[in-house]
């Protein structure tokens, strides 16, 4: 893996592409811990939206070479 994708001749860094991926399933769950009132129990939540979405990353990109052959 050299660590770019390419679309159509144009060569993306694949960290751009795991970190859409990423967002793409924060932004749900923030919604769902909204709902539940669990922003309620947070001191600040921006700083913790951060930090979810950096956990969320190192997820994506610690799982993403079993999904890409």
């Amino acid at each position: 893996m050299t660590g770019q994708i390419d679309l159509y001749g144009v060569f993306v860094p694949a960290l751009l592409a795991w970190a859409l991926a990423a967002l793409v399933l924060v932004v749900p769950l923030r919604v769902v811990l909204a709902r539940a009132g669990f922003y309620r129990l947070v001191w600040h939540r921006p700083l913790f939206d951060l930090a979810l979405y950096v956990v969320v990353l190192g997820l994506v990109v610690h799982l993403a070479p079993r999904f890409v052959s």
